[in-house]
């Protein structure tokens, strides 16, 4: 048996019933800081470079992330591939 259950609601309102922490303040002053960080990059190179300061781990995090996203959408492919063959 399946019971499928839809609920409208804002992100607000969802982050309020499942009692998560409002994180958009958090967020904007991120968003200020790498932006203004950005704007001083002259060189593909700088960005890079700046990108795994920030990234957990350095280097070696920013790789793994990279693994992470290639998996997946080697997954979501081979899924979407299977899907066709049914």
């Amino acid at each position: 048996m399946k019971v499928r259950v839809e609920v409208e609601c804002t992100p607000e309102e969802a982050r309020d019933f499942l009692g998560l922490p409002d994180l958009s303040k958090a967020n904007s002053v991120y968003v200020d800081v790498i932006s203004k960080a950005m704007k001083g990059a002259s060189s593909v190179e700088q960005v890079q470079d700046f990108a795994k300061n920030i990234a957990p781990m350095g280097q070696i995090g920013l790789k793994l992330f990279q693994q992470f996203v290639e998996s997946g959408s080697a997954f979501a492919a081979g899924a979407s591939k299977k899907k066709k063959d049914d």
